[in-house]
């Protein structure tokens, strides 16, 4: 069954054929906003992606170069553990010349190798973290080269985004002066249904005109009878299929009134 959209007029004589015609220099109005829009294309979203990543690659970066302090701490303690360990042997050394049995001579021996292990155990931990530092700082210089790239896009979508936003920034403001005047000549509810349909419209159209005998926005047909309907402008009529309102195609005559600006 056809659906209509049924808005009180209460303290506003306003006539449902001029009702039609603001609601349909509305959508004008609000569609050139959207091309405005269209020609940034992704330039916003760009530009937050953008600081976003550069923030992570700082972030990244600052990692890497803590770990590899960390790890550079860890060589060092290392290095004193084999130092350690090589002083340790040389006193057990020293010890063995004046030993009163072979089961102390055996004991010394034992510690002896035991620190040999460890000595070992340190240099093959400090190649290791040898490789993770040359991992970690190749990280870093790709990481910072990656930075700089980003720092470079970043400015010049910027600068592309400003050079757009400048140019259309005195029409948008004009536009957007014109939606509010239009929409205080409209009662409120007509002006929330006129949004919420093109919040839920695809192509941010509200109100279409009949073409073809079909609905502007989705191309559904029109049965005649509800086209002279819409043709008559004595009621609002929504698509049923898709629920945009629908005005006939000789609507289309700009509002003298709020294009004389």
């Amino acid at each position: 069954m056809p659906v209509d959209i049924n808005i009180s007029t209460e303290g506003k004589e306003v006539p449902v054929q001029e009702k039609l015609k603001m609601l349909y220099e509305l959508q004008t109005v609000v569609s050139e906003i959207d091309k405005i829009n269209i020609l940034r294309g992704e330039l916003p979203l760009e530009v937050q992606d953008l600081e976003d990543e550069i923030v992570g690659l700082k972030t990244r970066i600052t990692n890497y170069n803590d770990e590899v302090k960390s790890l550079n701490t860890a060589i060092a303690n290392k290095k004193l553990e084999i130092k350690d360990s090589k002083t340790k042997i040389d006193k057990y050394k020293e010890q063995q010349e004046s030993v009163r049995n072979n089961r102390e001579f055996d004991s010394l021996s034992k510690e002896m190798e035991f620190q040999t292990l460890e000595i070992e155990l340190s240099e093959k931990r400090i190649r290791e973290f040898t490789i993770d530092i040359k991992n970690k700082t190749d990280q870093v210089e790709a990481s910072v080269a990656l930075l700089k790239e980003r720092e470079d896009d970043l400015i010049r979508k910027r600068k592309e985004l400003e050079e757009i936003t400048s140019e259309t920034a005195v029409e948008e403001e004009k536009l957007k002066a014109k939606v509010i005047k239009i929409e205080s000549m409209i009662e409120e509810r007509l002006v929330t249904a006129f949004n919420r349909i093109r919040k839920n419209a695809r192509n941010g159209l509200s109100v279409v005109t009949v073409q073809r005998d079909a609905c502007g926005g989705c191309f559904n047909k029109i049965p005649p009878q509800r086209q002279l309907d819409i043709a008559s402008r004595k009621k609002i009529i929504v698509c049923e299929y898709c629920g945009r309102i629908l005005v006939d195609k000789d609507i289309v005559t700009p509002m003298e009134e709020l294009n004389a600006e």
